[in-house]
């Protein structure tokens, strides 16, 4: 029986194999029109030939929305600042992605007027969480209908099935099933054979990644320049956020820099393995992290890192557009006003180390760590400090000692 209550839906739509159903799936469950609406945030070739794709499947009009520029600058710079990695290995590719999807799925269905959105997440997913806390903090009246919540297709195979019964053109196959989400961050990959966590990752896998062992035989170095924690050069030329990100994508992929498998606990409590490229970020990462160690006292640093834990927590959540996230943003901005200077990376078949760093406000000094010993440290001065320091641990001791003694007396 077609729901009649909606009449107009406006979809996420990447023109894959679950968004690729849902346009006739709304229609023959809703009837109501629909509108997609894609984001571009540097996917590349996977736009090519949406427009028709939606229309001829069933949607009344298509967005194209350039989110390129808004996705690096917003999104994925605020969490590089913060240090943000979930579960110390991923950098937060996809999670990050989506609230700047969401965000703009919202604007379009205020403009176009519609009763509810759309999306193609999985009720075992985070993504579904990260669009809907997206919708709730935005546009709380908006109805979400969630195809995968509903439908009776169990699997990705049934999904084909649906597709080809309905002349679709899709790219997965039964063959080739892997779950694929691609921006200027990073590529994932998901489902198939990865399902087994004891099966290595094929290397066809891989898409903008050089194996280590293919990479070339020489190490290369690469320049980074950051102004006040946010990138803004490499190897000294200025360069806008997208063309940074795009060119550090091409030298980490280049020598094998940037490949994580991992497990990894999904919101909904499910572990679930996930392969994920990133040649760019991890480049970014290691240099930001080496220009704070000079730059940032000791105790603004390790509350840092603690916070770092809970920020990677509220993105991964989906918790982009909360009161506490930005309470951090305010925090992470305040720490990184000293974080200006460089970082020269060496790149070498999927290893990153550290050559050189330099920053005006370093707060390392040679003379005080230097083995020589000089004018500027006067080593007496430890002597109260480790007492003062030791001396909770003295009056244990004593404690401990005192009784041991009444316990021998007896």
């Amino acid at each position: 029986m077609v729901n009649t209550s909606i009449q107009k839906v406006v979809l996420a739509y990447s023109g894959g194999l679950d968004t690729s159903i849902i346009i006739p799936w709304l229609k023959e469950n809703y009837g109501c029109e629909i509108v997609a609406m894609a984001a571009d945030v540097g996917q590349a070739e996977e736009l090519e030939g949406l427009r028709e794709k939606a229309l001829s499947t069933g949607a009344s009009k298509i967005y194209i929305e350039d989110l390129r520029d808004e996705f690096v600058r917003h999104y994925i710079w605020p969490t590089l600042r913060a240090g943000a990695i979930y579960e110390s290995k991923y950098l937060l590719g996809t999670s990050f992605a989506r609230p700047a999807i969401a965000k703009r799925l919202v604007e379009i269905a205020l403009r176009e007027g519609a009763d509810a959105v759309s999306h193609g997440c999985t009720g075992k997913g985070n993504d579904q969480v990260r669009f809907e806390l997206t919708f709730k903090a935005l546009a709380p009246h908006l109805k979400v209908i969630a195809p995968w919540r509903e439908w009776s297709i169990k699997s990705r195979e049934d999904a084909i099935d649906y597709a080809e019964a309905r002349h679709i053109p899709i790219t997965a196959s039964k063959e080739k099933i892997y779950s694929r989400d691609r921006n200027l961050w990073h590529v994932s990959h998901e489902g198939g054979r990865l399902e087994n966590i004891n099966n290595a990752p094929d290397d066809s896998m891989w898409m903008i990644t050089k194996s280590p062992q293919q990479a070339p035989d020489r190490p290369a170095q690469v320049t980074l320049g950051f102004e006040k924690g946010t990138p803004v050069s490499v190897d000294g030329a200025a360069l806008s956020p997208v063309t940074l990100l795009e060119v550090l994508n091409s030298i980490g992929g280049e020598h094998g820099v940037g490949r994580i498998d991992l497990v990894e606990n999904r919101l909904v409590g499910i572990k679930s393995r996930g392969c994920y490229e990133t040649p760019g970020g991890t480049l970014l990462y290691s240099a930001h992290r080496e220009l704070e160690s000079i730059c940032l006292d000791r105790e603004t640093l390790h509350q840092k890192d603690q916070l770092a834990i809970r920020y990677a927590e509220l993105v991964y959540y989906g918790q982009w557009f909360t009161p506490l996230r930005e309470a951090l943003d305010a925090f992470v901005d305040s720490t990184q006003d000293p974080v200006t200077g460089e970082v020269t990376l060496e790149l070498y078949k999927g290893t990153v180390s550290v050559v050189k760093r330099s920053s005006p406000h370093s707060l390392y000094r040679e003379d005080l760590s230097s083995f020589t010993m000089g004018e500027v440290y006067n080593q007496k001065d430890a002597e109260g400090f480790i007492n003062c320091l030791g001396l909770p641990l003295k009056v244990k001791a004593l404690l401990e000692g005192k009784m041991e003694r009444v316990k021998t007396n007896k």
